[in-house]
């Protein structure tokens, strides 16, 4: 079964230097039908102004993975991080017992493109960590590059749950399969371009809920990226 979450069906807010559209229920909005999807909680996907940025906040207890499409964000940390996220670079924050942080454009002209995502941890109080790794884009051309995964496997980032989390480019009618153990269930966010997935059509910004099938093929329909999240 595969459940559709179409781009202009997520919520959306405005704050001048923040353009955010949000998959799951967040912050002021919310929806009781899209809380969430298994144990992943967040995916927005944020376009924030030159010189812009979120000042120091705290997170506790969330895996925070975030994926940079275009320009570039400084991240700022308590636990003495300063680093600079780009695209084909993944960065994972166990916020656990408590992280303090800020997220800047250090661009003085150009907007940051990215996606925010948030994973329920299987553990509660985990002692804080931070990765950062860089993934080259040949390997995520036409094929399923593995970004972040529980156990760190083929160089991933290392999130504190039980789910593996996949990054691919497709040209047109480019094509991946990806097979499903019976007890899985997927969630696929389409972040450029246009994609079929088992024939039903995906554009940038929708995602799909999928469970009870035991493979996918998702083909390119016009040159395109996307993330795939295999989940309990």
């Amino acid at each position: 079964m595969i459940t559709l979450r179409p781009a202009q069906e997520r919520g959306h807010a405005h704050h001048g230097w923040l353009d955010s559209f949000h998959t799951f229920s967040f912050a002021s909005y919310y929806d009781p039908q899209h809380m969430g999807f298994s144990d992943l909680r967040v995916i927005n996907e944020d376009r924030i102004a030159a010189g812009a940025g979120f000042p120091n906040h705290s997170h506790q207890d969330m895996e925070i993975v975030t994926y940079v499409l275009d320009g570039a964000l400084e991240h700022q940390d308590s636990m003495g991080n300063r680093t600079i996220i780009r695209p084909g670079e993944v960065q994972r924050m166990s916020a656990g017992t408590g992280v303090t942080h800020s997220e800047y454009n250090p661009s003085p002209t150009d907007a940051v493109h990215l996606l925010q995502i948030w994973i329920l941890p299987e553990q509660l109080h985990l002692q804080p960590s931070y990765e950062q790794k860089f993934y080259p884009p040949a390997e995520k051309q036409g094929q399923l590059r593995l970004i972040a995964s529980q156990d760190g496997r083929e160089e991933t980032v290392t999130v504190h749950q039980d789910m593996s989390l996949y990054a691919a480019t497709l040209a047109p009618d480019q094509a991946v399969t990806y097979e499903i153990p019976s007890d899985r269930r997927v969630w696929l966010q389409v972040v450029r371009g246009a994609v079929t997935v088992n024939q039903s059509p995906l554009q940038a910004g929708d995602g799909a809920g999928i469970s009870k099938e035991r493979s996918l093929q998702i083909v390119g329909q016009q040159p395109a990226e996307f993330l795939l999240f295999d989940l309990q």
